[in-house]
């Protein structure tokens, strides 16, 4: 087990995954706390870097690209403060952070674990039920229904119809944005089909959306609810395709799998993972996977 604490959280590493907690009190982004404890898998790390500087460093994990829906929901817009997967490591805990990026830099090695991206989350999204935002409202969500409430700066567009509330089978797509100098940032739901050659109206009078102001760090908890709804929408035809190159055709039973020729041993044990990924991502049952998994073990 290999571990360094901080006043920015703790990371341990215990050869199978990177656990991150958050630290507590004045001075940790609000993002982080609600978002919690991460228990990261190492199938879902594309490398690790302790950066240093002349105040301490920052390790930093990076990821797979599509394996955290918080990441994904945030398309690169999170500050470090704000990124879960960064620790702040204080002046003389250099040498402690640099072991530890090496440990999990010499696992992903050991291991073989591709660094490209993959078609499925790895890691489940933000717990449910989960509110954020700011701005001109608040965005919550309970697994199942999402709802928009307004405070007294929202324009009566929004206001004047009230809270707004509507099921996780109507949307289509989620897109937050931070607010980034003078422009406001916005938390919008796309419902429906079809709707694409449609212009939206601008957030503030979008009643499927937050106009967030940035006043407060407490608005980029808008992006969790983002990520808890983004999460759970429909299996995308991209990973469709993906589970489908793995069983077979859409229509083959995973018992019908072809596997690869008996002595491409790395083949095979690539294949062990992205089945692994697939059935992590909800593509497989649980019992789909126990068969293709025997399938391809038998080739061992």
């Amino acid at each position: 087990m290999t571990e360094i604490t901080q006043r920015d959280g703790t990371w341990t590493f215990d050869g199978e995954t990177v656990r991150i907690v958050p630290g507590r009190g004045k001075g940790i982004h609000p993002l982080r706390q609600e978002l919690g404890e991460r228990a990261v898998p190492l199938r879902a790390l594309a490398g690790i870097a302790f950066e240093p500087d002349r105040r301490g460093g920052r390790l930093r994990l990076r990821l797979r690209d599509g394996a955290c829906p918080v990441l994904r929901a945030a398309d690169g817009r999170l500050k470090d403060a704000a990124d879960p997967y960064q620790l702040a490591v204080e002046k003389d805990r250099g040498g402690v952070a640099e072991y530890f990026a090496e440990e999990v830099r010499n696992t992903l090695l050991i291991e073989q674990v591709p660094a490209g991206p993959v078609d499925g989350f790895l890691l489940p999204g933000p717990a449910v039920p989960v509110a954020g935002g700011g701005g001109d409202g608040t965005a919550s969500f309970d697994g199942e229904t999402i709802r928009l409430t307004w405070n007294w700066t929202a324009e009566e567009a929004k206001s004047s119809g009230g809270p707004v509330a509507f099921p996780l089978s109507e949307v289509t797509g989620v897109h937050w944005l931070p607010s980034i100098g003078m422009e406001n940032g916005h938390l919008r739901f796309v419902r429906g089909e079809g709707r694409a050659s449609v212009p939206a109206p601008a957030p503030e009078f979008d009643p499927y959306a937050l106009d967030l102001w940035g006043l407060s760090k407490k608005e980029y908890t808008a992006v969790l609810v983002a990520a808890a709804v983004l999460v759970r929408l429909p299996v995308t035809a991209k990973a469709r395709a993906a589970a489908e190159a793995i069983t077979g055709a859409a229509d083959a039973r995973p018992a019908e799998i072809t596997p690869p020729p008996a002595d491409d041993h790395d083949v095979l044990l690539r294949r062990l993972r992205e089945l692994g990924e697939l059935r992590q991502a909800g593509i497989l049952t649980d019992e789909e996977f126990t068969t293709a998994k025997q399938a391809v073990l038998k080739r061992l």
